[in-house]
């Protein structure tokens, strides 16, 4: 029997090389004939350095950048050795996972840190340049991460507005000094959603919650966001209320598209293209899959989705393997250990106990 195992991060408590590795351990430990082929993915959240790290060469660098909250923080990007391309991902400068329960704050958290990573990795001119964005703690758009690149997000009188999603509401005009080498490459954006920037389904309404925005704050998240939407297509001509994937990270991706230029592209594709996912997937007999939560979400261009959708195709059997599921099908964390806490404490020795019990009933 040949495995490919392809989970990407429970959030909280595994990174997906963690994750894929605890159940590699757990199959072995019940069937340690079987071949097993790890393969963490990630969908441009964060993992994704580390998924391509596993899975192709490439060369490490960092530079200090700044947080959500302004503070110093080390953040890494990649190059990739066969075709020279450099891999942000946002979610080290602007990741929820840089902040504490009580420190997330959607009104005042920026991508600034963002623009910083970019313009690092910029400095050397890659032939291309991928970003991925999931992952974050911020909704402003993009504006932090556009002003260290060289934009003024600037109110009525003429006066910089201070940084985060909230002061946007105050926005009426943006000057953009573009970076000299933007134009010598290509920009690609890893999203992990389809959200517009805009409306019901948007970066307000339905991410700016998990970010710790009250009711009132995510309706001043959406004024403020449709406040910039209507700026940025005053000044670039791009419409970022209804496109597909502009609400990426808080609207972080429709900022990048407008202002850099960048396709908005699937971070599962995208990953799946640089790791060669669908020859291992040809290459195995059976695919596990996961991820912290397994829901509704999961199945709109989520890692778990699509490689349900992709081993579906290819004709091949699949499990899923979650901390829970509101979903039929899986197998959870939860099943062993009903307390959340404890289950997250003990991810990984949970996981490895689940697998080596599935593989344990498996045919030798």
């Amino acid at each position: 029997m040949r495995v490919l195992i392809a989970p990407q991060e429970f959030k909280g408590s595994l990174a997906a090389d963690e994750a894929a590795a605890a159940i590699a351990a757990g199959i072995r430990a019940a069937r340690p004939g079987w071949q097993l082929d790890l393969l963490p993915l990630s969908d441009g959240g964060p993992g994704l350095l580390d998924a391509l790290r596993r899975a192709v060469r490439a060369d490490t660098a960092a530079a200090v950048v700044h947080d959500p909250l302004g503070r110093p923080v080390l953040g890494r990007y990649l190059r990739l050795r066969e075709t020279g391309d450099a891999v942000i991902e946002a979610a080290q400068a602007n990741g929820l996972f840089h902040l504490k329960p009580e420190e997330r704050d959607a009104l005042r958290a920026d991508t600034f840190g963002v623009g910083e990573l970019i313009a690092a990795a910029a400095a050397d001119e890659p032939p291309r340049m991928l970003i991925g964005v999931g992952g974050s703690a911020t909704t402003d758009g993009g504006a932090g991460a556009l002003r260290a690149l060289g934009a003024r997000f600037l109110d009525g009188a003429g006066a910089d507005i201070p940084p985060g999603g909230g002061p946007l509401a105050r926005l009426e005009r943006i000057e953009w000094n573009p970076p000299a080498w933007l134009g010598r490459f290509s920009v690609v954006v890893a999203a992990d959603v389809r959200s517009p920037l805009c409306g019901p389904a948007g970066a307000a309404r339905v991410f700016a919650p998990q970010k710790g925005a009250s009711p009132a704050e995510v309706d001043l998240l959406e004024e403020a966001l449709e406040r910039f939407a209507a700026v940025v297509r005053r000044v670039t001509g791009v419409d970022l209320r209804d496109l597909p994937g502009a609400g990426a990270a808080g609207g972080l991706a429709g900022g990048l598209r407008a202002f850099l230029g960048a396709a908005i592209e699937s971070g599962f594709d995208i990953v799946a293209g640089v790791t060669r996912f669908a020859g291992r997937l040809a290459a195995a007999d059976l695919v596990i899959t996961g991820e912290g939560s397994y829901d509704e979400q999961s199945l709109a261009g989520k890692v778990t989705g699509r490689v349900l959708e992709a081993a579906r195709a290819a004709g091949k059997p699949a499990v899923v393997f979650a901390g829970r599921a509101s979903l039929p099908g899986a197998r959870t964390l939860a099943a062993l250990e009903p307390d959340p806490a404890r289950a997250m404490e003990r991810a990984a020795d949970l996981l490895r106990q689940l697998a080596a019990d599935w593989a344990a009933e498996q045919p030798a």
